[in-house]
C-alpha cells in the first residue's frame, strides 16, 4: 500500500511517528521487504556489515519474582536451581576472551545471593583481568544506590527490558509488587548514572495489541536507549501462560526493522528466542537490521537449567562451536563477526 510505504519513509526520515501512525502502520504492513531493505541500508551506513558478539553468562536461575511468563519464576517448583561462583564466572570470561569476546553479559534472575558487595567484587575482578572489555549486567530492578555501586565497580552497560509500556498490559504479565512506574524509574536511573542502557519488549505476549506496541515504540523514542532487545514471546510449560500461543517471528523481524529506522544508532540483538522460533531466525534478524548476537558462555552443565521459555536452542554447544557455527551462518549472508567491544556509535 502506498500510504504504508509513505509511513515507513517518514519514519526513516523523521525518526518518529505519532501513536495513530504507529497503529496504522502495524495494522496494515504486509510487504516486509521494503522496511527490511531500509533498515539494512541504515545499519550498513552506521555499522557496516560487522556483527558484534557478546558472551552471555547466565549466573543464576534463582529469582525472587513471579512474572507469569518466565520459566525461572519463584513459583516454578520444577526448576532445577543453580548459581555460579565467582571462579566459575571468571572461567567463562577466560574461555570467552580467548575466543575473541570483548563484552561479557552477566544475566540472571533477581537473586538476593548476589549482593552489591558480591557483584562489585566480580565486576572488579573481570575488569582487572580484561581492562579492554565491556561488562554488561542484566540482573533486574535495583535501587539507584545499587546501580551506582555497580557502575563505580566498572560495569559499562545494563539491560532491563521494559516488556510493555502499557500499565494494564504490564500488570497482566507481572505480580502486583512489580510496576511499570518503577521499571521506568530504573531505566532513567541507569541513564543518569552513565550506563549504556538497553530496554525492549516481547512480541506477541498475552494481551499485546498493535496499540500497546505503538506505546512501546513511543516509550523507546522517549527513553532513547543505546540497546533494544526485541524477541518473540515463547511460552514455558511450567508457567500460567503455558497454553498461550507463541509470538510471530515475522512480526518480531518487522519490529526490529522499524526500531532500526527510529533509532538508527541502536545496538539491536538478533535474539536466541528468535532463533528458537525460526530455524534461520538469527540470520533473518541480522538481515532485518540487527547487529548483535549473544552466544552462550555459561558452563554446559547449567545451560539447560536457565530456561525462560521452552525449547531454547544451543544448550549443548561448546562456546567455541557455537561461535564457529554463527560465523559460518553470518558469512553465508554477507556479514562478519568481529573482535570488538561493539560500543554504541553516537550520532555525529
Amino acid at each position: 500500500m502506498i500510504f504504508i510505504k509513505a509511513l515507513i519513509d517518514k519514519l526513516a526520515k523523521e525518526k518518529a511517528l505519532t501513536k495513530e501512525e504507529w497503529v496504522q502502520l502495524l495494522d496494515n504492513i504486509d510487504d516486509t521487504e521494503y522496511p527490511f531493505q531500509k533498515a539494512r541500508q541504515i545499519r550498513h551506513e552506521i555499522y557496516g556489515k560487522d556483527v558484534y558478539i557478546r558472551g552471555l553468562i547466565e549466573i543464576s536461575n534463582y529469582c525472587k519474582n513471579d512474572c507469569l511468563y518466565c520459566g525461572i519464576r519463584k513459583s516454578n517448583k520444577l526448576a532445577d536451581r543453580y548459581r555460579l561462583s565467582k571462579d566459575e564466572i571468571l572461567d567463562c570470561c577466560h574461555i570467552g576472551y580467548d575466543l575473541g569476546f570483548r563484552t561479557f553479559v552477566m544475566q540472571g534472575g533477581e537473586d538476593p545471593y548476589y549482593t552489591d558487595e558480591v557483584m562489585c567484587d566480580i565486576i572488579k575482578s573481570i575488569k582487572d583481568r580484561y581492562p579492554e572489555c565491556a561488562v554488561t549486567l542484566s540482573l533486574g530492578e535495583k535501587s539507584y544506590e545499587s546501580y551506582k555501586a555497580l557502575k563505580e565497580a566498572g560495569a559499562d552497560r545494563y539491560l532491563l527490558r521494559h516488556e510493555t509500556a502499557n500499565e494494564c498490559h504490564y500488570s497482566s504479565l507481572h505480580p502486583a509488587e512489580l510496576t511499570l512506574e518503577n521499571r521506568k524509574k530504573c531505566l532513567y536511573d541507569l541513564k543518569e548514572l552513565g550506563f549504556q542502557v538497553g530496554s525492549g519488549f516481547m512480541v506477541g505476549s498475552p494481551g499485546q495489541t498493535n496499540e500497546t506496541l505503538a506505546e512501546d515504540m513511543l516509550f523507546l523514542k522517549e527513553l532513547n536507549p543505546q540497546m533494544v532487545g526485541i524477541g518473540p514471546f515463547i511460552p514455558h510449560k511450567d508457567t500460567p501462560f503455558a497454553k498461550k500461543s507463541a509470538g510471530s517471528g515475522e512480526k518480531t523481524l518487522i519490529m526490529i526493522a522499524l526500531t532500526r529506522l527510529m533509532l538508527p544508532q541502536a545496538l539491536l540483538p538478533s535474539t536466541t528466542a528468535l532463533g528458537t522460533l525460526c530455524e534461520d531466525g538469527r540470520e533473518r534478524g541480522i538481515l532485518a537490521g540487527a547487529n548483535v548476537v549473544m552466544p552462550n558462555l555459561s558452563p554446559k552443565s547449567v545451560r539447560e537449567k536457565y530456561l525462560l521459555y521452552d525449547n531454547k536452542i544451543c544448550t549443548g554447544d561448546e562456546a567455541a562451536e557455537s561461535k564457529l557455527n554463527l560465523e559460518k551462518k553470518f558469512k553465508s549472508i554477507g556479514y562478519e563477526i568481529v573482535v570488538a567491544r561493539g560500543d554504541y556509535k553516537k550520532e555525529i
